[in-house]
């Protein structure tokens, strides 16, 4: 199990791209951290989630 913003996900094995395309994130306005460590966005495609990892998502939203 991974657990993404806190809630345990059956995400082991794929990739931290292959993850986003089954969200809602827009790639272009969210940071991504894998325990601990900000996970730079060339990295996404390469980024296999492990079982046991706490990934954080977080989406920027701009305004006025």
């Amino acid at each position: 199990m991974v657990k993404i913003n806190g809630i345990e996900t059956e995400a082991q094995g794929m990739t931290l791209t292959e993850y986003l395309q089954t969200t809602s994130y827009n790639p272009g306005r969210i940071a991504v951290e894998r325990n601990g460590d900000i996970i730079p966005k060339a990295k996404y495609e390469e980024t296999v989630l492990c079982d046991g990892d706490a990934i954080e998502i977080v989406s920027f939203v701009g305004g006025g």
